[in-house]
């Protein structure tokens, strides 16, 4: 929690903590970087092996065409001449 209170500005130190020591932008970097990959973990532990699969190949998963074309039953039919 401490990267985010140094990214969103901090508010006022409470009078018992010392004055905030510069930001360093390396240092919030790798903060932020890890807060990421513990994210990550705490998914990987969550979802099961066939979940991630699924998730993983998920966009080369056979899709049916849609039915019906492009017109609705509420669209104005326009008469074509002849």
């Amino acid at each position: 929690m401490g990267f985010l209170r140094r990214l969103l500005g901090g508010g006022d130190p409470q009078p018992s903590e010392p004055d905030p020591e510069p930001l360093d932008p390396a240092d919030l970097e790798a903060d932020e970087r890890e807060h990421e990959l513990d994210l990550l973990r705490g998914e990987q532990q969550r979802l099961g092996d066939l979940t991630q699969r699924q998730l993983r190949y998920a966009q080369y998963a056979w899709q049916p065409p849609a039915q019906g074309g492009e017109r609705r039953a509420d669209d104005k039919v326009e008469e074509q001449g002849g």
